[in-house]
């Protein structure tokens, strides 16, 4: 039986709130105060928190700071309740970190509507999918669940490379993103001076081509087999929409991407439980030391608010913010990082 937390000061809606819950089969901790609610959630680790925005002590964006500072809380399912209906009081709670809201008066469809919706998107989160072409499959079938029912598994196949057989070339339009699934794979760029310049050496488990991908631009390396290789396709339609339709799938995906996930895994998981200003930070920040070396970002907004897990409005009004602090600049559709060091403190502690 999952367990539910519900802080909320006014004694009858927070009985009938458990009420509703309970006939649900969900347990419930109740609250009446921000502190109280902090304490349960930390004692009792619910799988979801329901909590006011105006309480006796101090407000709901307080606790929802509080939980998310503690790691022992920290990206636990978070519902507003309020009885405002104002876009800045609404945004504020999203931008904080908040999955939902719910607008007082409700009924029970809307409550348990968001209750199941966050349950679902938050076991979706976590769940760990094994870099191969089975995890690849089960991970795109739990997709679907999401609306992303154009995807089309009986695309998905793998293609074989002899040692040293080319898969792509520097300069080539960028086509299928690659999974390894057995054998080694290097990328590499061929310098001014004609020399072999290595960039990566990628494994099973590892994905390769997704940066062109994003930026709607030719292969910026080359990638040579190292030995025999296996690797599965995946298309370059699914993949952006894997990437850009829908922020549980994104975030998810996204983990799914990266190379190490006993090393990631919290930078990648920041990305779907952050507020938008640090996940854009945090993405920034990637795209800056890893892929872009010359310091010059060069992806769509679309793509990049896909990565960030928000919309594209949300991904401007927050760079205009951070090039009005001198953080970034933009020309176009490219963006230079002008402060590496603040953004790394943006990403961590906003």
């Amino acid at each position: 039986m999952k367990k539910i937390l519900v802080i909320e000061d006014n004694k009858e809606m927070l009985e009938n709130i458990a009420e509703m819950l309970e006939l649900f089969n969900y347990s419930v901790i109740k609250a009446s105060t921000g502190g109280s609610g902090v304490e349960h959630a930390k004692s009792d680790k619910p799988e979801l928190i329901i909590c006011d925005i105006m309480l006796p002590d101090f407000d709901g964006y307080k606790v929802l700071q509080l939980l998310e500072e503690n790691p022992a809380t920290k990206g636990i399912p978070f519902i507003f309740l309020t009885a405002k209906a104002e876009k800045s009081d609404i945004r504020k709670g999203m931008n904080m970190g908040a999955d939902d809201y719910l607008t007082k008066p409700f009924d029970k469809a809307d409550l348990i509507n968001a209750v199941e919706a966050r349950l679902k998107r938050n076991e979706f989160l976590r769940h760990t999918y094994t870099r191969d072409m089975n995890g690849l499959m089960e991970f795109i079938k739990e997709a679907k669940r999401f609306q992303l029912q154009e995807l089309d598994t009986s695309k998905y196949i793998t293609k074989k490379y002899a040692k040293k057989g080319s898969i792509y070339n520097e300069g080539e339009a960028s086509g299928p993103v690659f999974l390894i699934t057995q054998g080694k794979v290097k990328t590499w760029k061929m310098s001014t001076e004609g020399k072999e310049f290595v960039s990566g050496i990628l494994s099973p488990g590892d994905f390769f081509g997704y940066i062109s991908v994003l930026e709607n631009k030719p292969y910026s390396d080359s990638a040579t087999a190292i030995d025999d290789v296996e690797l599965a396709i995946i298309p370059q339609s699914d993949f952006i929409s894997l990437i850009t339709y829908n922020q549980e799938v994104s975030a998810g995906f996204i983990r799914m991407l990266a190379n190490n996930i006993s090393e990631k895994e919290e930078r990648l998981l920041g990305l779907a439980y952050n507020t938008v200003r640090a996940r854009t930070a945090s993405a920034l920040y990637s795209l800056h030391n890893k892929l872009q070396p010359d310091g010059v970002i060069k992806v769509s907004r679309d793509n990049l608010a896909g990565l960030v897990g928000t919309s594209p409005e949300s991904l401007i009004r927050t760079l205009s913010d951070l090039k009005a602090e001198k953080v970034i600049e933009t020309d176009g559709k490219e963006i230079k990082i002008s402060n590496p060091e603040m953004l790394e403190r943006i990403m961590k502690f906003s």
